[in-house]
């Protein structure tokens, strides 16, 4: 089976760019139609947080006409830039979202099990797992110990080194989860966002992983006091392949590239090797 993540669209209210350069709504519909391309399509698709600019009932409204056209089952969770009243009103005829306290939940994607926990600290950029959060955790891993299984929260619980991403990432409760996810071996994948760049870490002996941004990327700048600045690279999405309890996970450009072009060549090919492998 399939599982794709999408990161960090900042939607903004139509006709407004994102700190006035980036097009995320255009970029946002960029990544919709990459994941229609896809074949096989996803079984499910994971949207890691920020899926708002401001959380303006405006910007949710765009986001639900957006991914509303995806024709699978869609599980999001909040981000900083997020807000959570406007958030679970959006989501709260897809069924998976509790109807007061944080935005944690556990579903069944096929044979994949996924928990999703709210890391939102209203009004501050870093996040924050509250005691009931974890305790959530502990009790939703608990029950199905031999279910294949993905954690996602917006905040990547580890440093990247890039120093103004760190100085936001999740602090409270980072260390509790992390004796959980190791306590835990079901646990394949941790899945974040927040730092719109793709990087990894192992962390309570699985990986952790953080998707790049749909729309704008943080600049990678590893000095401690680099400047908060963003770049217009291409924008990606993860493709998560489980097969038996292994989590194999694909980078995908979301936008179109030239080919496929085929590595065998035709016998006339001018200056072919008959020995050429890919």
């Amino acid at each position: 089976m399939l599982i794709a993540q999408i990161s960090d669209l900042h939607i903004r209210p139509d006709g407004q760019l994102a700190y006035g350069i980036s097009e995320t709504n255009l970029l946002a519909e960029h990544a919709i139609h990459a994941l229609l391309r896809l074949n096989p399509a996803p079984d499910c698709v994971l949207v890691t947080g920020d899926l708002t600019d401001c959380g303006l009932d405006e910007e949710y409204e765009i986001v639900s006409g957006l991914l509303s056209r995806l024709p699978m089952p869609v599980y999001a969770i909040p981000g900083n830039h997020d807000r959570r009243e406007p958030f679970r009103r959006t989501f709260r005829s897809a069924g998976y979202l509790p109807s007061a306290g944080p935005l944690n939940y556990a579903v069944r994607c096929g044979p994949a099990r996924i928990v999703a926990l709210d890391s939102l600290v209203q009004g501050e950029s870093h996040g924050a797992l509250l005691p009931e959060t974890l305790a959530f955790l502990e009790r939703a891993l608990a029950e199905a110990p031999e279910a294949p299984t993905l954690v996602m929260l917006h905040h990547p619980p580890f440093e990247t080194g890039i120093g103004h991403m760190d100085r936001a990432r999740l602090f409270d409760g980072a260390e509790e989860l992390e004796r959980l996810v190791r306590r835990n071996p079901q646990v394949q994948r941790v899945l974040c966002g927040h730092v719109h760049r793709s990087i990894q870490q192992l962390f309570g002996g699985t990986l952790c992983q953080i998707a790049p941004s749909v729309g704008h990327q943080v600049a990678l700048d590893l000095h401690a006091d680099a400047p908060s600045c963003f770049i217009l690279e291409p924008p990606e999405l993860l493709l998560h392949r489980l097969a038996g309890n292994r989590i194999v996970t694909h980078t995908a450009k979301i936008d179109r590239a030239p080919g496929p072009f085929p590595f065998i060549l035709p016998d006339d090919y001018p200056g072919r090797r008959p020995d050429a492998v890919p």
